[in-house]
Order: C-alpha cells, then structure tokens, then sequence
C-alpha cells in the first residue's frame, strides 16, 4: 500500500520552481483600486520606466516576476489604501521565466500550486514550459493593472532605513547610464527571490581556454547558438541539465550529460489527468482550488515519507528508473546518489523525456571527473575524451541575500548573513521589511502567496492601530542560529555564508511545511514577544532630534 502511494505521489506531484539547478526566483486584486493613488505610481515611460517626480509610495515592491507581480495583486485587494510601486531592474515583467532562455526552460513543479492562489491555472499541461508561465505572469499583471506601477531598468543599490523619519529610502540605478534615482517608501517587499541574476557558478575547470568550441552558461543562453547536428556535452546533473539535455537532443547530433554524480530523477507526466477532469466538470476557481489541495498532500506525504523512511523511497525511485530505462541499463552507476531523497533537491523529467531520449540513443550519461578541457572536447580523470563542438556549462547558479542590495539601518551596514529570519520573511533588527520567498520542498508560490498575505495583515494592523514601524528582535541569542535553507545542495553550501540563518524554534524557525505556515501566516497573531511595534516620533522631536 505505501509503496503504491509512493508511486503515485511520484507521478503526480513533484515539488520545486524553474527547472534550475535549485529554487525558483524566486521565487510568488482581482483588479486596480479606484481609490488607489496611481499619481504615484504610473508617471513613467512605459519603455524605460524612466521616473517623473516620484518621491514616496507606502510599499515599495522590489522585482516584477513571480512573487513581485503576486505581491501587488494582494495589496490592491486586502490594503486598497496603500499606495505603491514596483522597481524592476530589467526591462520587462517575468523575473526568472523572462532571464533564463535555454532550451526547454520549464516548470519543475505543477502550476495548480506554482500558479498564483487567486488566477486558476487553465492550460493543460500542469509542468508548463517558461513562455507559458512567462504568459501567465504578464497576464495578472495586465489584467490588474499592475503593469502600470512597474518602474523598468530600476537595478536597486542601496536601501537605508531612518528611524526618526520612519521610512526608507531606496536607491537605484535607471537605465543604461546607470542615473542615482531615489524613491522613499514606508515598508519595503523584496520580491528579487536569491539569484544572483548577474552570473552564475561557473567551476575554473583545467584548460577552458583551449577548447575550439562553444562554451556556454545556461543564465546566458546565446541566441545566436546553432547546436543542431553538432556533438554536445551538458556538464551537471540537476534539474537545468536533466531539462536541456532531451531538447538539445532533438536536433543534435548527440548529446552527453557529463555528471560528477548521481541525483535522484523522477518522471511524471506533463498533464494532470485529475486536474484537467475537474476543469471540465466544475467551475474553474472550484476545479483549481480541489487540483491545488491534491497536489500539496501528495507532496507534503512523499516529502515526509522521504524523512521518516528514506530507504524505502529510495528503493522505489529506483525501481521506477530501471523500469523506464530497463535491465541493461547502469542504473546503480548513474542514476543511484549516495544521499538519501530530499537532503537535495529531486529532479523531475515530465512524460521521461530524459529517459526515452537516453534510451533512443540521442543522449548518454557519463559518470566520471574532468581532468582537463582540451581543443577538442574533456578529457576525464579515467582517461576517457568527450569530443565536443558546444559544452553547456550547467553547474549552478549563486545565491544572493534581498537581490544583493545592500541594507542599512540608522546609517549602520546590516551583514545580512548574520541576521536570522523572523517568520520565514522579516529580518531580526531590520524594520519594516520583508521578504517573498518560496518553499525548496514545495512550489515557491505556495509560500509566497502566504506572506502576500500576512504583509497585507501587518500593513493592516500598523494602520489600524497607529504603528509606523514593527522590527523583530531575537530575545533568546542561546538560540543558535542555523542555515536558512536545509538542503546539502552545492548552490546552497556555496552560499551558506552570506545568506540569513533561521533559529531553532518559531517564530524564527523556517518549517517548510504549508499546513503549519497557513495556520501561522493566515490564522495566526500577528503579535508575539519577538516583534516590537513602534510609533512615529511627532514632527517637532524629528525637527528637535536633526
């Protein structure tokens, strides 16, 4: 019976965001207010989102992806009194699903949960691939009238926080000359996810300079690439290279995945069948929301199966890639890691294109090191040459706190690395900001969505009581602090350092668990002893105190 669930689960549902080596970027009203001040926030060149006098919103929203769009949709529907804007320092809407362009860029998790709580999913295929979602995404924001607070090509620098003024300010960078713009705001929302959208991990392999061919990252794709016929070797193993891999087989001549080691690879496939009958049979908010709460459960019980019985939900992943790949197949060598499921991530193959494409024949998997590249392709520590005309360098990505913004509070630099996380969103002795970040054992969506909604809760309660500022403060410092994201992943050891930490015990605990964060974000207090209100200073002590 629990190996039959565990086999279900594995079809149907399967944690996660972008099909990248990691999380998703990120990262998570039903229409524009009238009572809305938009005076503050459409005054821009639709192009360059060049800023005509703004000075100061209520929230400041930083990035137009994913969670930055999500963000403004709950503001205009639970605080239709806050004004606000968005600075996105690209020069379009999508975050990650408008930056990565390789091939087959794709959801590795269904859009029934990555999708947004409030827009039902309706396309058929729930692992959807990045220009949908990239449609779906501009989509809200132009149904809503989000578009119009958007501030394109804005690359936030600097945030400083004034106590005696109870606000911040924010400075960016505008447009291709780089122009010193300024917005001042109330409470500032990260919504930039943790990419380091600059560059991506990319190892100094012996010799790189001497290969003839094609040497590319896939947060860069060129457009200009022509991989079709030519010998490609695909360096990684995580859930980017498991997605290019079977699409550049399409029309290359052949293509190697080249891994240091194993990591588990499920299939499921791209359509939710249960999904797609309820969408016929029900109303489409219904049908969505009964698909949303199928699919958590079935991710919440295998995550916590994989906890509670790590050797048996190996067992049965493996049993289900020999059977997709058969009996002759070394699947102990290549498809078998030495970790048990979830102390990294999965890596999901929608439909087994990976294995249909390993067993046609148009791709192969290596096990081995690289010793060195050479003119001609890699030769590996056992001897062995890849000859190669393209090698795609999948090898991570890097992680950075609040979209590497430096923070200041009352002239001081915050090490965000030593600040400890306050209800998986807020930062210990940083007022008045928070930041949307997803689930690794989940969709990014699901958690974004929640504190969507408790930021709105918070805004709601400071107005209603008189509050400027709220700024959580650790009251037990015994409570040692911990990584912020427990996976063993390399993307995350690597970034260990410079990122926030978590506590041991709520409200500084990060759980990964949607049920426990719904009843805390949702239902929950928004008081406890770890946060302190505060009021703003009238104005004759803000002028006496200057």
């Amino acid at each position: 019976m629990t190996a039959a669930l565990i086999r279900k689960c594995l079809a149907r549902s399967h944690p996660g965001g972008p099909a990248q080596t990691g999380p998703g970027t990120e990262t998570t009203p039903m229409q524009s207010n009238a009572a809305i001040d938009h005076s503050a926030a459409t005054a821009a060149d639709p192009k360059h989102g060049a800023a005509t006098g703004v000075a100061h919103v209520d929230v400041l929203i930083v990035g137009a992806g994913l969670s930055g769009i999500g963000a403004a949709f709950h503001l205009q529907e639970k605080c239709p009194g806050q004004t606000y804007a968005i600075l996105e320092g690209r020069e379009a809407i999508g975050g990650t699903w408008d930056l990565f362009r390789y091939p087959g860029i794709r959801s590795d998790s269904d859009m029934y949960t990555l999708g947004y709580i409030f827009k039902p999913w309706s396309e058929a295929k729930a692992i959807a691939d990045g220009p949908s979602i990239l449609k779906y995404v501009r989509e809200t924001a132009r149904e809503n009238g989000i578009d119009s607070h958007i501030r394109y090509n804005h690359m936030v620098r600097r945030a400083s926080w004034s106590t005696q003024d109870a606000r911040w300010t924010v400075e960016a960078e505008h447009g291709p000359g780089k122009e010193r713009v300024s917005f001042t705001c109330n409470f500032l929302f990260m919504c930039s996810g943790y990419y380091d959208y600059a560059q991506g991990y990319q190892p100094d392999f012996p010799g790189m300079a001497s290969f003839g061919g094609r040497l590319v990252h896939p947060q860069f794709w060129p457009a200009d690439l022509d991989y079709a016929g030519k010998r490609v070797v695909v360096i990684g193993s995580g859930a980017t290279a498991v997605t290019i891999v079977p699409e550049m087989a399409k029309t290359a001549a052949h293509v190697t995945m080249l891994q240091r080691s194993p990591t588990y690879v499920v299939s499921r496939p791209a359509e939710d069948g249960v999904a797609n009958w309820l969408r016929a049979k029900l109303p489409a908010k219904l049908a969505y929301s009964l698909a949303r709460w199928k699919n958590v459960l079935m991710t919440m019980f295998f995550f916590n199966m994989a906890r509670k019985q790590p050797a048996k939900v190996k067992a049965q992943i493996l049993s289900m890639v020999k059977h997709e790949l058969g009996p002759d197949f070394d699947v102990k060598t290549h498809f078998t890691p030495t970790y048990n499921p979830w102390d990294q991530r999965l890596c999901l193959v929608p439909d087994s294109d990976l294995f249909t494409s390993l067993k046609g024949g148009t791709s192969s998997v290596v096990t081995d090191h690289i010793d060195t590249f050479t003119a001609t392709g890699i030769r590996l520590k056992s001897g062995a040459e890849l000859p190669a005309d393209v090698i795609v360098s999948a090898t991570g990505l890097k992680l950075i706190p609040v979209g590497g913004m430096e923070v200041v509070v009352d002239g001081q630099v915050v090490d965000m690395g030593k600040t400890v996380t306050y209800k998986g969103m807020m930062y210990s002795d940083v007022p008045n900001m928070a930041s949307a970040v997803g689930y690794t054992n989940a969709s990014w969506t699901l958690k974004a969505d929640l504190t969507c909604e408790y930021v709105c809760r918070l805004l709601n309660h400071m107005k209603a009581k008189g509050l400027a500022y709220c700024t959580p403060r650790r009251t037990d410092e015994d409570d040692a602090a911990e990584p912020f994201l427990d996976l063993a992943s390399g993307y995350i050891q690597r970034s260990a350092a410079v990122m926030p930490k978590q506590g041991r015990q709520a409200p500084w605990k990060l759980y990964q668990n949607y049920f426990l964060d719904l009843m805390t974000l949702r239902f929950g207090s928004i008081r406890d002893n770890s946060i302190v209100f505060s009021k703003a200073k009238p104005a004759a002590q803000r002028a006496a105190a200057e």
